[in-house]
């Protein structure tokens, strides 16, 4: 029997016909799209186009009136959002969610105490195991703090840090769960130029390390630069999907976010 090339895609997580409907109002209509392991996919649309309400469903946050979501071939339908972390996709918000009144080390730190395989009897005793647990997760937090560029901050107050900042000590938070996936909520919201470039610096670099990515986002510069491909939402349905290329030149594209004057002089 033939196995299958390594360079098939393997989908890792697949939203299947979703569908979101609010008393009388359709948020969702019947939405479709996966995303293959090792892929960052990005999700945009005008406001209202249903991006969040895609988002809340995936994580837990929100049951669809209909469909399903399945992560690695499980379905997280009836999954509390604690329960699909536990499972490997770890979500940012809009709003940043650190802890401002303790240092970002300690932050990291806090992030990774699940990881920890210590019991309440080795802390209290002291034991061996409990201290080379503790060096391994002091290592660990330093390692995430290198990896998302705020390392040198590591002893600053949380709450002290720039905006930018706080957002990629928001991803090391992320990361500390230890997920296979990443989903951002508009992550660079708010930031301004150069905090966005090193945020897309930060995505290549988990790109890189294999992280499976899906990403809600405004900045539709910054999604073209970051993205393998782009799904299109527009009053709840997809209208288009593909790579950067194919849905820069959309004409539906074009409409849904600069209406038909800008369609029209795209054209030319």
């Amino acid at each position: 029997m033939s196995t299958m090339p390594s360079s098939v895609p393997q989908p890792v997580l697949s939203v299947e016909h979703i569908a979101v409907h609010f008393g009388g109002l359709i948020a969702i209509t019947d939405m479709s799209f996966v995303v293959n392991q090792g892929e960052i996919v990005s999700l945009i649309g005008p406001n209202g186009a249903g991006k969040t309400t895609a988002f809340n469903v995936i994580t837990g946050f929100l049951r669809p009136t209909k469909g399903e979501v399945r992560y690695k071939n499980t379905s997280l339908s009836n999954l509390k959002p604690h329960e699909v972390t536990s499972l490997g996709l770890a979500r940012t918000f809009q709003r940043t969610s650190v802890f401002q009144s303790v240092t970002v080390f300690e932050n990291v730190m806090i992030g990774l105490h699940r990881r920890s395989r210590s019991t309440l009897l080795d802390t209290l005793l002291a034991l061996p195991r409990e201290g080379r647990a503790e060096a391994e997760l002091r290592n660990l937090a330093h390692e995430l703090l290198e990896i998302v560029g705020i390392a040198r901050r590591a002893d600053e107050l949380a709450g002290s840090l720039s905006y930018g900042d706080q957002r990629l000590l928001g991803v090391a938070l992320a990361l500390a769960t230890d997920p296979s996936m990443l989903l951002l909520d508009e992550p660079v919201s708010g930031m301004n130029a150069t905090e966005t470039a090193r945020f897309m610096e930060l995505l290549n670099k988990l790109h890189g390390r294999g992280m499976s990515i899906l990403l809600v986002e405004h900045d539709v510069p910054m999604v073209m630069g970051v993205s393998d491909r782009i799904v299109v939402l527009n009053y709840g349905r997809i209208i288009a999907e593909g790579p950067p290329a194919a849905i820069r030149g959309n004409p539906e594209v074009i409409r849904a976010y600069l209406g038909e004057g800008a369609s029209r002089h795209a054209a030319h």
